[in-house]
């Protein structure tokens, strides 16, 4: 009978998320499709290391993990990922974010 391996013992739904809605983060390593994203084969790449997005929804995971939706500018991808994955970009460093349009 196979067991469910988790990534470890620690339950992080007994604190607070880590990272709130509209939160600026970075995705810390490149994330590939595990199968659960439509439209794209296993394994293709969605978000590049250094790639930075915001948390648009918060949700679980196995009863243990947070998972944060987080959209990214550069790809397009909303993509949910684990605490592990991601970093804060932090208020006072410059990142390239695309332009807003502009109002008429």
């Amino acid at each position: 009978m196979n067991r469910i391996l988790r990534d470890s013992d620690a339950v992080e739904l007994s604190d607070p998320p880590a990272f709130s809605f509209g939160q600026k983060l970075r995705a810390n390593r490149v994330i590939r499709n595990d199968g659960t994203y439509p439209g794209k084969e296993i394994g293709d790449v969605l978000v590049k290391k250094g790639e930075v997005g915001y948390v648009v929804s918060i949700g679980t995971f196995l009863q243990q993990f947070y998972i944060y939706g987080v959209e990214f500018l550069e790809s397009g991808y909303r993509v949910g990922m684990k605490r592990k994955e991601l970093e804060p970009v932090d208020a006072g460093e410059e990142v390239d974010d695309l332009p807003l349009p502009e109002e008429s």
